[in-house]
């Protein structure tokens, strides 16, 4: 994976944007640490920055190819999982790719196809490509935002970048924030409206989007979107087709130049990519490595509860003897968590999910020290009705996001100036109706298919696209390649026509992926309850979060003491911290001190400006 960076200027020579590009490119090496790439020609200055994967000889990049006297150069982070496939289209045309590099793929593709290339892609991508004879910048996003992408517009110049901070080295840019952006901040995040870059006059192009920018302006339009079709397999075919899907989207992203593992959980959805993986390294004669984190002492402190009834470690132990896998047990302690909050702002670039962040970042530095790339099993529960919102009837008629649902809560936090002057219930409220009011339907469905498709699309939209960037910053920022099966298009598009009573076969959450794991995994591991991502419960690392924050409410010049109500600070810091839900299962109490932390910190070290 890479870093993408980009000035398109109609108006002036890229050689005179060459210096400001290099500073855009740097400032994100963490996401590319092999290489760097600058390329100036004409209006247009594009940069990259390369973790070598595939083709580590031949795929350097900006890369330029030519064909049939039209010259185009990419700049590209992400990767192909059907480049055979795509090769031998692209060579029966007679548009012979010269490299084993899936870059050179994309870039012949989009010669041979032009936008059409889009429908030839399986992968998560975000490239972008400048073309000659066209004077036009060409870019776009896989189905799901997987991979991002970041752009601008100022005094006539087209800016884009992987992340934020590198778009924010740019003169024309300042980290300004209205009123939109502290509604995003206090009545949505860690989430983020689909587009939406917080900062104002910052955009993210949104998945399945595709862009032109010209002398003429800037086009955005989908690509692909989401449909509502009948489903006509009966449960056993759809149990089979369900199980074709996954196995064949897992072993399209084993390929690699580089070492690959897996991250192992004991959960449903990790051990399924563990068990499919580790028999297809058998079949090679190759051993497996697979990851898991957990915290020091944890075996003392771990507090069942409704969202995590039981831990991880004996689950783990189970699926990697029955896989054969070669195990790696990470351990994390509450100190390294507290004070690795700063790193994971910084590589998210906004506040986020406070030390399930920085609990990432640790773990994916850890697993970089024995592989380059790795597979999670993220996006399972949004296709597959694995959250408990799913099975909630509160929820259908709740008119807020079921993983925040209380915003008088969030309101309870914010000064009484700035409580009059930001309408979170209603930003939130709208931004759902959005959401609700755009998932395709068909006329024949119930009250309550409609009320599954909607989840569907919520989930789709927001949460899963929050654990994608999550996931994305984390492990890029530690160098690493983390690469998602279950956000195969294919897969998706086919999960959210299932009927309800095939979807929980079995009366059980996510009852069909069960039924297709049967015959990878043990019996009580196919059946085990959900339990999220690993949190610590040490008695030591809430008390190290509410300190910090407590320096902050000690010193009356922090800027968050300016949007808070103090008093409610002062309540969170308490001994016995909120234990009210901030965002969905993991961000309560402790997490959400830190998270109050990560804005104020964010405030200071990215010097926003707010102008409401």
């Amino acid at each position: 994976m890479c870093s993408i960076t980009g000035i398109i200027d109609f108006q002036s020579p890229a050689v005179h944007n060459a210096e400001i590009l290099n500073r855009m490119n740097q400032a994100a090496m963490h996401r590319g640490p092999d290489s760097a790439g600058l390329w100036c020609a004409g209006h247009a200055a594009l940069g990259h920055r390369r973790l070598s994967v595939i083709d580590l000889a031949g795929g350097h990049q900006p890369m330029s190819a030519t064909y049939r006297g039209r010259t185009a150069v990419i700049v590209y982070n992400g990767e192909l999982y059907n480049s055979d496939q795509l090769r031998r289209e692209l060579s029966a045309r007679g548009n012979i790719p010269a490299t084993s590099s899936d870059t050179e793929l994309l870039l012949r593709s989009y010669l041979e196809w032009d936008e059409g290339c889009l429908g030839h892609f399986n992968g998560i991508f975000a490239f972008a490509i400048y073309d000659y004879a066209k004077k036009e910048l060409f870019a776009a996003r896989d189905h799901f935002g997987v991979k991002p992408f970041f752009y601008a517009v100022r005094n006539g110049a087209f800016l884009f970048a992987s992340e934020i901070k590198s778009l924010l080295r740019h003169p024309g840019i300042e980290p300004v924030i209205d009123q939109a952006g502290l509604c995003e901040l206090f009545g949505l995040m860690p989430a983020r409206t689909p587009g939406c870059g917080v900062f104002s006059g910052i955009h993210e192009l949104k998945g399945a989007h595709m862009l032109r920018y010209t002398v003429d302006g800037l086009e955005i339009k989908p690509y692909w979107e989401l449909k509502a079709r009948p489903h006509t397999e009966s449960p056993g075919d759809t149990v089979a087709h369900v199980r074709e899907l996954v196995r064949d989207s897992i072993k399209r992203q084993l390929v690699s130049d580089v070492p690959l593992g897996t991250f192992l959980s004991g959960g449903l959805d990790s051990s399924i990519i563990s068990a499919v993986a580790a028999r297809d390294y058998k079949e090679r004669g190759l051993q497996l490595d697979t990851f898991s984190v957990d915290y020091v002492d944890n075996d003392r402190n771990f507090v069942p509860g409704r969202y995590q009834p039981d831990a991880d470690a004996p689950w783990i132990d189970i699926v990697s003897s029955r896989i054969g896998s070669r195990h790696h047990k990470i351990y994390l302690t509450h100190d390294q968590l507290a004070e690795s909050l700063g790193e994971a702002l910084f590589a998210r670039d906004l506040p986020g999910m406070a030390d399930v962040d920085s609990s990432l970042l640790l773990f994916c530095r850890e697993v970089k020290k024995h592989v380059v790339v790795a597979v999670s099993g993220e996006c399972a529960d949004e296709l597959f009705a694995g959250y408990p919102w799913y099975h909630d009837p509160a929820a259908a008629h709740a008119g807020q996001f079921p993983w925040s649902p209380d915003m008088d809560f969030r309101s309870s936090f914010l000064s009484e100036a700035l409580r009059k002057k930001l309408p979170l219930a209603d930003y939130a409220g709208a931004r759902y109706s959005d959401t609700v009011n755009s998932t395709p339907v068909l006329d024949t469905d119930d009250e309550h298919t409609l009320f599954q498709r909607r989840m569907f699309k919520l989930n789709l939209d927001w949460f899963m696209a929050n654990l994608l960037d999550r996931k994305d910053r984390m492990s890029m920022a530690s160098g690493l390649e983390v690469r998602v099966p279950y956000c195969d298009f294919r897969l998706v598009e086919y999960a959210y026509n299932m009927p309800w009573s095939i979807k929980t076969l079995g009366g059980r959450e996510k009852g069909v992926l069960r039924a297709a794991a049967l015959d990878l995994l043990p019996e009580e591991v196919v059946m085990r309850k959900k339990s999220p991502y690993p949190k610590t419960f040490d008695p030591r690392y809430t008390k190290a979060v509410l300190d910090l924050m407590q320096d902050v409410l000690s010193n009356p010049n922090e800027p968050l003491l300016d949007l808070v109500d103090q008093s409610a600070l002062k309540r969170l810091c308490s001994a016995s911290p909120a234990s009210r839900p901030w965002f969905g299962q993991l961000m309560s109490g402790p997490q959400l001190a830190a998270f109050m932390w990560q804005v104020n910190q964010w405030l200071k070290d990215y010097k926003v400006i707010i102008r409401i």
